[in-house]
């Protein structure tokens, strides 16, 4: 069974905004979508590193503001064939708070 933990208020996030959550093995950036699902990926475009939490969000993608690499906040693919993923987190909104995956925690930093 997955574990969670608290890592917010969904008010803490603007809708179509982000945030980011600093853990011992990196940044991870938390979306918010305009229909207010909440997504967690690490902060780090696959590309050239650009931190996704500076990119536009629009529907169930983020924009690397970089080199507006466009990349999927459900699976962490990119729009690049053949370009590693982003890893991703699951989440859960419950009463108002977002819940994080406890493997946040325990993720190593990417070399």
């Amino acid at each position: 069974m997955t574990r969670f933990i608290d890592v917010g208020a969904l008010d803490d996030i603007p809708a179509r905004g982000a945030r980011v959550v600093r853990t011992a093995g990196g940044c991870v950036a938390l979306f918010r979508t305009h229909d207010d699902r909440v997504f967690a990926l690490e902060d780090r475009c696959p590309h050239k590193g650009g931190p996704l939490s500076e990119g536009i969000v629009s529907d169930r993608a983020v924009t690397c503001p970089l080199h507006n690499r466009v990349i999927s906040l459900e699976t962490g693919g990119t729009d690049e064939p053949g370009e590693a993923s982003v890893p991703t987190f699951e989440v859960r909104v419950d009463a108002g708070r977002i819940l994080v995956s406890a493997a946040l925690a325990t993720r190593r930093a990417v070399a």
